[in-house]
């Protein structure tokens, strides 16, 4: 198929090998099925890419006796296609890298990932990615240097020599090479009786290219019976660790009205007598609509407007205590606890500091908090812009809101 996108910014598919049998991970389902912390080993390597890049085409090759067991066993999504693997892992990825390239739409690149290595970190795929958007025909591989002694041993166990370790790494995946430069690499390997133990071997043979950028020590193949044992207890424990961190939101909200002549002005629920007053649908509470906005930040909720429209006549003249009344019903509603929040007001007049209390007070009596948590402050423009010649009140707003267990 046609590929539209150029370098440098190559597109991206990914190939999950899982057809494989597991057998070194001791009796039960192929590995790639097994639960760990509630969520099979295949569904997290497929969350790992979606969370990665949203829409990129990932292809799982499975094997034929394990299409109920892998329906049951991921969250699919249009952009996630299955196909039956082969008798052995090159031959999976082969099936694989046919299927992806037959797709209308192919990406000039491939990910080819182990299906049992499900805690690759962001920052390594993001690694291999960067080398092949400078290097597009070059494969690439993330690893870790050897820092361990190696041995090697006879049959018997016997140490047979010091291997040296300068110069050697441990490779994981994904590994990436352009798409139709790694097929045509497996289509000439099928027709040949030559062993290797990772895609890049396939490169190294044929004289191309492969360049290693650095891995992490998180991203294991789980391969054994205790390496799934200790992924599990590491992934609830740190399931729990998190629960008992509580989830701080803070939302922003900003407001403003003008002045119109009249006989007072309405700021946070307070009347102050005034020569003017605030021009609005409702009483036009600068305040109380930055902070309403504030709240609603907390839980996405959108904006005052979309909760009371000015359009609407039923809040013609309403009181805007009940806007924020509202919005706060709806953060605690959403498991939230609003635990301080902050006005400012930037106005020539009135003089808001012989009112400040008074707007304390009535903010924390609206919202049910101590007065404490209630802080309102307020500023000239120095007689800049509208502000500045009286024309109007602007208000900013912050809010504070916890929600516990929220990780």
């Amino acid at each position: 198929m046609t590929n539209t996108n150029t370098p440098p910014y190559p597109s991206i598919g990914v190939v999950i090998p899982a057809a494989g049998r597991g057998t070194r991970a001791g009796a039960g389902c192929q590995k790639a099925y097994r639960r760990i912390a509630g969520n099979t080993v295949i569904n997290r390597v497929l969350k790992l890419f979606r969370s990665w890049k949203t829409d990129c085409p990932i292809i799982v090759v499975h094997h034929p006796d394990d299409t109920a067991l892998l329906d049951a066993s991921v969250d699919r999504d249009a952009n996630i296609y299955t196909t039956i693997g082969g008798d052995d892992r090159p031959a999976s990825v082969l099936q694989g890298l046919r299927f992806l390239a037959s797709l209308d739409q192919s990406p000039s690149h491939v990910f080819i990932h182990d299906a049992a290595r499900p805690f690759a970190p962001h920052q390594v795929l993001n690694r291999v990615y960067e080398c092949i958007v400078k290097e597009p025909t070059v494969g690439v591989i993330p690893a870790i240097t050897v820092s361990d002694t190696l041995k090697k041993t006879d049959s018997n166990g016997l140490i047979t020599a010091t291997v040296p370790r300068d110069g050697l790494s441990r490779a994981q995946t994904p590994q990436a090479f352009e798409l139709q430069i790694i097929l045509d690499a497996h289509e000439r390997a099928a027709l040949s009786s030559t062993e290797y133990t990772d895609d890049a071997s396939l490169f190294e043979e044929l004289g191309l290219p492969v360049r290693i950028v650095a891995g992490d020590a998180q991203n294991i193949k789980l391969t054994y019976l205790e390496d799934f044992e200790e992924a599990d207890r590491s992934l609830r424990l740190r399931n729990n660790q998190r629960k008992l961190v509580p989830d701080v939101r803070v939302g922003h909200g900003y407001d403003t009205h003008a002045l119109v002549p009249g006989e007072n002005t309405i700021i946070c629920g307070v009347n102050i007598p005034h020569d003017k007053s605030l021009l609005g649908h409702s009483d036009a509470d600068v305040g109380l609509h930055a902070l309403t906005n504030a709240f609603l930040g907390t839980i996405a909720a959108d904006d005052i407007g979309s909760h009371f429209s000015p359009k609407d006549p039923q809040w013609k003249g309403a009181s805007s205590d009940m806007f924020l009344r509202h919005a706060a019903k709806l953060v605690s509603e959403a498991g939230g606890t609003i635990t301080h929040c902050d006005v400012s007001l930037v106005c020539e007049k009135p003089r808001i500091s012989n009112h400040r209390d008074a707007m304390r007070d009535s903010v924390a009596g609206i919202v049910g908090l101590d007065r404490s948590r209630v802080s309102v402050k307020a500023g000239t423009n120095e007689k800049n812009g509208f502000v500045g010649r009286e024309e109007g009140i602007i208000a900013f707003a912050t809010a504070t809101a916890v929600f516990p267990n929220g990780l």
